[in-house]
């Protein structure tokens, strides 16, 4: 732990130099982004992603993360203490793509943390990328807590077999899952009696990799310009705004995980210029809490 009586050095502030630090998603965008940083602060890094890491880092690891098998083959190469874990994978939803897209954006990065949860060191950290797009979790938060507390995965595969109504939202019930999994997990023994901290960060509207991908999949029709508009309308119409890029959100991704946010722990970090503060307080004053579902359709 960073000592205050010496003097400011970033690298201690941050706490990550010569510690063993797991992303996954660090071939493209924000998590690329948290890569480099966490490379640049002296971090070993061990990076997974399904497509090439073009990074310097201590290990790559090339997996579909939607896959349990793969994961598991992955889980045994990392090392036998981790220092601080970041998951970062995800992929838009379409229409068809339910099922994977709860594997890819919730199940498997729950099932990593639980795996891996012995690994992590006392005062370790958890943080996940998720989304504005789970910004309503509250209001499905029984049924996520009710899939959280499954105990394996081919259990969590068949609760969601049986429920195709609550995963027809598809990418939004997967964020608000992990919104969940934050806020049920962070006074959970497993994680407060080694003071693991985890947390999340959501992001507003951010161009990536992904970026077309999430047009396609907010159009009703799957033309990308309509759902460029639709997206418009949401997150950055109100405001006048402007979509964030990659570092907005890898930077502060790496910074909760650190040494610096040693005492924060199950909370849920909007980065996203104060569009949902705003949308809280519009529906605070108006007695009438929204999803991002209603919202969205609000606005178009």
């Amino acid at each position: 732990m960073y000592d205050r009586r010496d003097k400011m050095d970033f690298k201690k502030l941050l706490g990550y130099e010569g510690k063993n630090v797991v992303i996954t998603g660090s071939a493209s965008g924000m998590s690329k982004s948290a890569t480099e940083m966490l490379i640049a602060a002296g971090a070993n890094v061990y990076a997974i992603d399904k497509n090439d890491i073009d990074l310097t880092v201590t290990k790559s690891f090339k997996a579909d993360l939607s896959d349990k098998n793969e994961i598991d083959e992955v889980i045994k190469e990392l090392p036998d203490t981790i220092d601080a874990l970041f998951l970062c994978h995800g992929i838009a939803g379409f229409p068809g793509k339910e099922l994977l897209v709860q594997k890819v954006n919730f199940l498997s990065q729950k099932y990593m943390t639980e795996k891996l949860l012995d690994r992590i060191s006392e005062h370790g950290s958890v943080t996940f990328i998720s989304s504005v797009g789970g910004f309503g979790w509250e209001q499905v938060y029984e049924k996520c807590v009710e899939l959280i507390n499954l105990p394996s995965w081919e259990d969590s595969i068949n609760w969601y077999e049986n429920h195709p109504d609550d995963i027809k939202s598809s990418y939004v019930f997967a964020k608000q899952c992990l919104e969940s999994y934050v806020t049920y997990k962070c006074m959970a023994p497993e994680f407060i009696n080694k003071r693991i901290r985890i947390n999340a960060i959501n992001p507003g509207d951010t161009i990536t990799g992904l970026t077309d991908d999430f047009n396609k999949s907010t159009s009703p029709t799957g033309d990308s310009k309509e759902g460029e508009e639709m997206i418009n309308n949401i997150f950055l119409k109100s405001w006048n705004g402007y979509a964030a890029k990659p570092e907005d959100m890898g930077y502060p991704l790496v910074l909760i995980g650190s040494d610096m946010f040693s005492y924060m722990s199950g909370q849920l970090i909007y980065i996203d210029h104060g569009l949902t503060s705003n949308w809280k307080s519009g529906a605070l004053l108006s007695k009438n809490s929204k999803s991002i579902e209603e919202i969205s359709k609000d606005n178009n």
